[in-house]
């Protein structure tokens, strides 16, 4: 077995870990037509893993603060209605005990508000794999202002040198460079591998199950 570039793993949830992006688009969707002001899928899932209140002002621009705060209700409402659809990736809970396995700290670094981190992880199903973890009480504003994954850090008590990200979106791998960590990527959530790499991203998978198979020649455990 190699030896590790690092001892802490962050991890991002939605489209990493848990196939929940469309999901969101949908929510935000109706949300956004419930308000008189529909806005195209496709720039909803371009903005989705963004800070929320960004994600309102790049979708909605001007009436961003008059209808912000409906729409983040109707969105956290109708998410919630489609929660039966939650589903884990396929061996994201392989990769996190195999993380935890071979000694490596894990943590989940997301900005998700508190009732929607523990429906998505009561269906990843991670236990005692994750050693800590964020959500949106840990940061007033999230990706990809690189606070939540210097928060991440903090918890796990590592360096950014010392770190490795695994997420979905390019604000996942904007994030982590701003907080000077080395990021992986993933296409579950359906952003292009060009996009990703542009972004910044040093390497990039199919999803994780594809990153689980290769872990031992990856950044996680070769420079």
């Amino acid at each position: 077995m190699p030896d590790a570039t690092c001892s802490a793993v962050l991890l991002d949830i939605d489209g990493t870990l848990v196939d929940t992006n469309y999901l969101h688009v949908e929510a935000w969707s109706r949300a956004f037509g419930e308000l008189g002001h529909p806005v195209d899928a496709w720039r909803i899932h371009a903005a989705i893993g963004m800070d929320s209140g960004k994600l309102l002002e790049a979708l909605l621009g001007d009436d961003a603060e008059r209808l912000g705060d409906a729409a983040k209700e109707r969105h956290a409402a109708h998410f919630a209605e489609l929660a039966d659809r939650i589903r884990a990736f396929p061996r994201a809970q392989d990769l996190l005990r195999e993380l935890a396995r071979r000694g490596l700290k894990v943590v989940l670094a997301t900005s998700s508000p508190p009732e929607e981190f523990d429906r998505t992880t009561a269906v990843l199903g991670a236990g005692d794999a994750v050693l800590t973890a964020t959500t949106s009480s840990d940061v007033d504003t999230a990706k990809p202002a690189p606070y939540v994954v210097g928060v991440a850090l903090d918890k796990a008590e590592v360096a950014a040198s010392d770190a490795v990200m695994i997420g979905d979106a390019v604000w996942d791998v904007q994030a982590a460079a701003a907080a000077g960590v080395r990021c992986i990527a993933v296409r579950s959530g359906g952003v292009g591998a060009d996009e990703l790499r542009d972004a910044g991203a040093i390497a990039v998978y199919d999803d994780v199950a594809a990153l689980l198979d290769d872990l031992d020649e990856s950044p996680i455990f070769r420079r």
